[in-house]
């Protein structure tokens, strides 16, 4: 996914929120990532948590609709097609369509679009 750079400094703003409120926290598992560890001292396999890279806190966010109404950012991909610019003029009378990604990125109210 590429975005511009007003909604990277969205997503920069949400990850640091999530970061300063996950950290050190162990009473809010869902907000990190389960994974399988073992104690050094016993051996003993338990399941340990971490929290989530930027990329992966994107992906969890466009994936996991809970996940991403807790943090506020909600992230939307479409395909949409678009018509060929009828005015150039090799393309006269051309009615093809080529697809276009949209991205949207909401967070605080706060929506950006823009297509890649």
């Amino acid at each position: 996914m590429r975005v511009n750079k007003e909604q990277q400094e969205l997503l920069d703003e949400v990850y640091k929120k999530y970061q300063s409120q996950t950290m050190f926290r162990t009473d809010d598992l869902v907000s990190l990532e389960e994974l399988d560890g073992m104690c050094l001292g016993t051996g003993e396999i338990k399941k340990v948590y971490r929290q989530y890279a930027p990329k992966e806190f994107i992906n969890k966010c466009k994936t996991d609709s809970e996940f991403s109404q807790k943090w506020g950012l909600k992230i939307e991909e479409q395909t949409i097609l678009e018509q060929v610019d009828q005015n150039n003029p090799m393309l006269k009378g051309s009615t093809a369509l080529y697809p276009r990604k949209l991205i949207t990125i909401t967070y605080n109210d706060k929506t950006i679009e823009s297509y890649e």
